[in-house]
């Protein structure tokens, strides 16, 4: 049978030398002959098709080990099971690149919506699709504090999504509702807050919606302002013979941190939710 130096079989299966001469390490594929007096491997062409199935598992995602023992044992039972569990592991890993894709348009979307928003303070009626949301009730009014407080709820909103093994990429953009009685009554208490999910990757349990419909909004550049805006909004909707139908909500179109001041830089579209008489 005709012998085949480590150089010609690399060659031949379009492998490098240091791979077999790793493969021969780890006893996981031995030259067929070793020269006693200069040491050069041989192989024969027949390995090719031990090393094509190597290959082939390790294309599949098996590790070389359990290649090892598979080849050893010859049990397909075995094979069966480790491809099972690396089909488990890609479909995890398919979702994960899901949510981040997800997250990555949702942000450039975000951004696109800064760069075309009106000015601060400009009013304007818009229509805003259903937005499916994870929210807390932080239980504090930040209305009654500052930015640090606020940030202090954004804490538990994060560990409210640790919690519930929601990934981080989620923890972007977060928003607060006021309840409609209270904003008809002028009575400025919101506790909770939430961020945008994707339906097809978080559990219904865990979410809820902010429905679809025509909301009259003004644009905000400053957290501090947010209280004067809706007052103006609620003046606008009495002026307009508006109808209110739900919550009021406050997006965070756009997140710049301002390493300065140290604070959390934010660009806001505040919303009410209106029918028209």
């Amino acid at each position: 049978m005709e012998k085949l130096t480590i150089g010609q079989m690399a060659r031949l299966n379009q492998v490098s030398e240091q791979t077999l001469r790793y493969y021969d390490k780890i006893k996981l594929l031995m030259p067929d002959t070793v020269d006693e007096t200069n040491g050069y491997r041989y192989y024969s062409i027949g390995q090719s098709a031990y090393l094509d199935m190597i290959q082939y598992m390790k294309s599949l995602g098996m590790r070389l080990s359990d290649i090892k023992k598979q080849l050893e044992l010859k049990d397909p039972s075995m094979i069966k099971s480790v491809l099972r569990k690396k089909s488990d592991q890609i479909n995890t890993e398919i979702r994960a690149l899901k949510q981040q894709q997800r997250a990555i348009e949702r942000t450039l979307q975000c951004y696109q919506h800064y760069e075309t928003s009106p000015p601060d303070g400009t009013i304007i009626l818009e229509y805003i699709p259903e937005r499916i949301i994870y929210c807390i009730d932080a239980n504090i009014n930040f209305y009654d504090y500052g930015i640090d407080v606020y940030e202090k709820m954004l804490r538990k909103l994060k560990e409210s999504l640790i919690s519930d093994n929601l990934p981080q990429i989620y923890f972007c953009n977060a928003g607060t509702i006021l309840r409609q009685k209270k904003l008809q009554q002028h009575e400025f208490y919101s506790s909770e807050v939430f961020v945008v999910v994707d339906r097809e990757f978080v559990a219904d349990q865990l979410t809820s919606s902010i429905p679809e419909n025509a909301y009259l909004c003004i644009y905000c550049d400053e957290f501090e302002k947010e209280k004067a805006y809706i007052t103006r909004l609620l003046n606008k909707v009495e002026e307009e013979g508006y109808r209110i139908v739900g919550d009021y909500i406050c997006e965070v179109i756009a997140e710049f941190p301002l390493l300065e001041s140290k604070k959390r830089g934010m660009f806001f579209k505040l919303q009410i939710p209106i029918k028209f008489n």
